[in-house]
């Protein structure tokens, strides 16, 4: 029997909420599938360590993670407790650069049963690949203030990493069954870096004759992911913008509690739901633990094509179905969704599904 060791990291707010469902979950489809055993070890960080120990990423858990197998994470920080300089703790991307995890994958899946805030009937399945090292976020924690009157910040595009983040979008969209079209955002009428990004992927798109490709403008692809978002497949941006389109994008899919997500590097990978921490209703059992079960399967998935795991592969297929099948038949009503049914319950109907 293969064994995968699991960091857990639970973080703030809602973060510890949901990932004790995620974690439910996955005991529970372990136990179905066979075949694998998960290890979880869960590991100190966030906000209330910053306030303990001075750093919300000790180097202890992060030489831990690093060792693990994956990381699943919650949530992290408190916009009530900061650095003294008045920015958030975001040990979540410090996780990304001390591991290199430059890939950013966001799905964007409209399940059956969900309604969208888009007047559409048509299906919306996209996946924004983020460039998760570079671009304006290369400046965090680097940029000037120059006598409080000039503050800048740097945007950083390698082709290095221009490369790694365009292929990385080419073979998810190989996997996919989508329309194998790669979509490629930028402001390269602007700015001389957004150009380079363009001209990097136009080099690298000559590499996958099988996959149409096609460039826009950030400006114009966000009014059209509104109005027809069944256009698009694979989108590959820069970091800032992909921050920005992956929320948009949850909007399409009821809100960011059914949006999951995965950062993943060469060696390691951190699966995560993109919401925030919402310290507003941490505790009190109404946070919609979708986007971080399904975040879960987004691990198993990626496990099981790192290790050649078809067990991974089949656990990860019953979650989603389990999920997608609970939706359509609307037995999965959060109250994010208008439902009344509390995080555990989310968490148990999952499970009650997959053991169907």
């Amino acid at each position: 029997m293969n064994r995968y060791r699991i960091a857990v990291l639970g973080g703030d707010g809602i973060g510890p909420d949901v990932i004790a469902e995620g974690v439910k979950v996955l005991r529970r489809v372990q136990e179905i599938v066979g075949g694998f055993q998960l290890d979880y070890e869960y590991l100190e960080c966030g906000a209330k360590c910053y306030l303990e120990q001075g750093d919300p990423l000790p180097s202890h858990t992060l030489e831990k993670a690093a060792t693990a197998d994956a990381i699943y994470l919650g949530a992290m920080g408190d916009p009530s407790i900061r650095y003294p300089d008045g920015t958030e703790l975001t040990p979540q991307i410090t996780l990304r650069f001390e591991l290199d995890l430059y890939a950013g994958i966001r799905p964007a899946k409209l399940y059956p049963g969900i309604r969208s805030a888009l007047a559409t009937d048509q299906p919306i399945d996209f996946v924004v690949v983020r460039e998760s090292t570079e671009g304006l976020f290369a400046s965090m924690k680097r940029g000037t203030l120059l006598r409080d009157e000039v503050a800048t910040d740097t945007q950083v595009i390698t082709r290095y990493g221009t490369e790694r983040i365009v292929r990385a979008a080419f073979e998810l969209c190989r996997q996919r069954n989508g329309k194998r079209k790669v979509t490629c955002v930028d402001k390269a009428n602007v700015f001389r870096s957004f150009a380079f990004f363009r001209q990097v992927f136009l080099e690298v798109a000559q590499e996958y004759p099988d996959i149409e490709h096609e460039c826009g403008y950030i400006d114009a692809v966000s009014m059209k992911l509104v109005m027809a978002p069944d256009q698009f497949d694979v989108i590959v941006t820069e970091n800032m913008f992909g921050d920005i389109l992956s929320d948009l994008a949850a909007g399409f899919i009821g809100g960011l509690g059914m949006a999951p997500s995965a950062d993943i590097g060469d060696k390691h990978a951190v699966f995560q739901p993109c919401h925030g921490t919402a310290p507003d209703i941490a505790g009190k059992g109404i946070a919609n633990p979708l986007a971080t079960i399904l975040s879960g399967a987004m691990m198993l998935n990626w496990l099981g094509d790192e290790h050649r795991d078809g067990n991974l592969r089949e656990a990860a297929h019953r979650i989603e179905e389990a999920v997608a099948t609970g939706l359509a038949t609307h037995q999965l009503q959060s109250v994010e969704m208008g439902g009344k049914q509390s995080t555990d319950e989310i968490g148990t109907i999952v499970t009650e599904r997959i053991s169907a």
